[in-house]
């Protein structure tokens, strides 16, 4: 199949957040992720948790991927390769347009995983644009993937990441704050507080000749983290003033450290971490989520449906309650608790949780197994079932 021309990416190692200068000034601590530059925390990771889970508290989350697709048929053609419903096209009354975006996997012929990640149609009737909102580690085989598979003719993918931005907003007052700094109160409090995970709101009419939000203020409900959760999609200068709006109104800058205890204390997987190119979506608990099982056919499709029907995956991504001990490390193994020693899982991502008073980590762990053992500790399994 002819490979995509005009494909315009920007290699992930030469990538880095166009906030992150502004972040170093306030005192941010930074570390490496898949290749980019992130801030850890801000010198207070306690007090950037207590901000998230009982104030607010502003992430800056520019390391993740903006595509944006557009040209004759990019939806249809979109549709072929990604595992759930494409989104329809967003509503507006002129003062607010709003849509639902749509979570996704994008599998191998054999029903393994390239990437996830999640896609909201912008633009409007007249004129089909899709923002691709997309992992770091997933990108480099994601944009393999698609310059194999999409026809430039009917679909032209373009890299957004360096003149945009994302930061979210997390907790109990994110709702107001963003109300307020980035919708221009143009949404009803309401219709933030009953949004689904993928809606989004964006102040305005939706612009036929733009392939992102103009101003700044496309706010998306996330639930990758608990509790509320917020992120917003926007040009890099846009997104630089409302953070530093945010911090003035009481958000407090916080860090990758905080937003992955958050995000495994929500049971949430990431790409890289939890997931990768070994990985079945059904393995992960992705079926519900990110399978439309109605839709027209999608690369992967053929084992997705033979696990349905007539089969199953041999191990499952579980929550698990360490209790309180030291933390173990990532990639520690799980023993089976019948004295056979046999390895039956390990751990994917491991934090030290204030909620749970103790240790909590994501892992693998075979089907059927019920307890294990974790060097001595014995641990039981939730066995719920995608």
């Amino acid at each position: 199949m002819r490979r995509g021309r005009g494909f315009k990416m920007t290699k992930p190692a030469k990538m880095k957040s166009a906030l992150l200068a502004d972040l170093l000034e306030l005192g941010g601590v930074v570390t490496e992720y898949h290749g980019r530059t992130l801030i850890r925390h801000f010198g207070d990771p306690s007090g950037e948790y207590v901000a998230a889970t009982e104030a607010a508290a502003v992430f800056d989350r520019s390391h993740r991927a903006r595509l944006t697709v557009s040209g004759r048929s990019p939806g249809q053609m979109l549709s072929g390769l990604l595992t759930g419903r494409i989104p329809e096209a967003p509503s507006s009354d002129n003062s607010v347009t709003n849509g639902t975006g749509t979570y996704h996997a994008v599998l191998t012929a054999k029903g393994k995983m390239i990437s996830d990640l999640w896609a909201y149609r912008l633009g409007n009737e007249e004129r089909e644009v899709y923002l691709l909102d997309v992992p770091v580690a997933g990108l480099s085989g994601l944009r393999e993937h698609l310059q194999r598979f999409l026809p430039p003719r009917l679909a032209t993918v373009k890299d957004v990441s360096a003149e945009t931005a994302a930061i979210s907003v997390v907790g109990p007052d994110s709702i107001l704050m963003l109300a307020r700094l980035a919708l221009g109160r143009s949404v009803e409090q309401a219709s933030l507080d009953t949004a689904g995970e993928g809606a989004w709101f964006c102040s305005g009419a939706p612009e036929s000749s733009s392939d992102f939000p103009s101003d700044g203020t496309m706010v998306v409900r996330t639930e990758e983290v608990w509790p509320n959760a917020w992120t917003v999609f926007g040009p890099a200068d846009a997104l630089r003033a409302l953070w530093l709006e945010l911090a003035a109104e009481g958000a407090k800058p916080s860090g990758l450290g905080v937003w992955t205890t958050l995000r495994v204390e929500a049971g949430r997987p990431a790409f890289g971490t939890d997931m990768d190119e070994n990985t079945l979506p059904p393995e992960v608990g992705h079926v519900a989520r990110a399978i439309d099982h109605t839709k027209g056919c999608y690369t992967g499709q053929e084992v997705i449906v033979r696990i349905r029907d007539r089969g199953h995956v041999n191990k499952h991504l579980r929550l698990l309650d360490l209790g309180d001990m030291p933390a173990p490390r990532c990639g520690s193994e799980l023993i089976a608790s019948d004295g056979s020693g046999k390895v039956v899982g390990n751990l994917t991502s491991v934090v030290q949780s204030p909620r749970a008073q103790g240790v909590v980590a994501l892992g693998y762990v075979r089907r059927g197994v019920s307890t294990v053992f974790l060097g001595d500790r014995s641990v039981v399994v939730d066995e719920t079932e995608d």
